[in-house]
């Protein structure tokens, strides 16, 4: 999932919550034309509930499941493993740092969900992807783009500058980038890229009830701010903050996500 500098997640947290991920990430599944034989990189596969989904649409093929942490790689391994023995193949890597020697072969089709927004470099990321697809390849993907949670990166950055939190957050930037449709379709382009269709679909999000919505934004949408507290009353204090002011949303508890959705072929 993350290329960010703090690479690890939580896997077991993920995999419990991220139910609004894969909601979202089933309609990108949606779009994929498949025979059912492809070689598909699922990249940054997670914790592996889409790539169950993705796997049961290829029964005679095979799924690349690279991801950045290796907590997420152990995660999708025990999920996945027993029920498509011989399928999977996992692969450790940077969405940022990729090139054609980290997998054997071009693969068909390159799938991704809420993953390339943790990507700084997505001219990078762009190339690199192509770089592992044969011609003709399709890329399929969905990622934060635009305005994506911009109430909550308001509010989260807000926080975090207020007291007693500010002094932890001196140097921070959040390791996220959320781009636009134009300059997305220009980097695909130059990266080998034709037939793109990229596009932002706004999909708001509301978590049932503050218990669920702690454990998202503690594990999820804030992870990189509540690692830089210390363990303890401090954190707990910054968690809670944030849980209130959901619970005064209308509606309580409210993801305010927008989608950059993203189809293209390899020239």
């Amino acid at each position: 999932m993350s290329t960010s500098t703090n690479k690890e997640w939580n896997a077991e947290a993920y995999h419990r919550v991220s139910t609004p991920q894969q909601a979202l990430g089933a309609k990108v599944l949606g779009r994929l034309d498949l025979a059912g034989d492809e070689t598909v990189i699922d990249a940054g596969c997670g914790t592996g509930r889409l790539t169950a989904q993705l796997l049961e649409h290829l029964p005679h093929g095979r799924v690349i499941a690279l991801d950045y942490s290796a907590n997420m790689l152990a995660q999708v391994r025990e999920y996945l493993d027993s029920r498509f023995p011989g399928q999977v193949t996992y692969v450790e890597a940077d969405l940022g740092k990729l090139d054609a020697s980290i997998v054997t072969g071009p693969v068909d089709l390159i799938f991704s969900t809420a993953t390339f927004h943790w990507v700084l470099d997505h001219d990078r990321l762009f190339a690199g992807l192509a770089s592992l697809l044969k011609p003709g390849g399709k890329l399929v993907a969905q990622c934060g783009g635009g305005p994506n949670l911009a109430t909550l990166r308001v509010r989260g950055h807000a926080l975090a500058l207020s007291e007693p939190f500010a002094a932890y957050f001196t140097d921070f930037q959040v390791p996220v980038y959320y781009a636009e449709p134009e300059e997305t379709t220009n980097r695909l382009t130059r990266s080998g890229f034709t037939d793109i269709t990229v596009w932002l679909e706004e999909a708001p999000t509301s978590l049932p009830d503050a218990a669920t919505y702690r454990e998202f934004v503690s594990n999820v949408t804030f992870h990189n701010y509540v690692d830089r507290l210390p363990a303890g009353e401090l954190r707990e204090r910054f968690i809670d903050t944030l849980v209130d002011y959901g619970a005064g949303d209308n509606p309580p508890f409210l993801l305010d996500y927008w989608r950059l959705n993203i189809d293209a072929t390899r020239a």
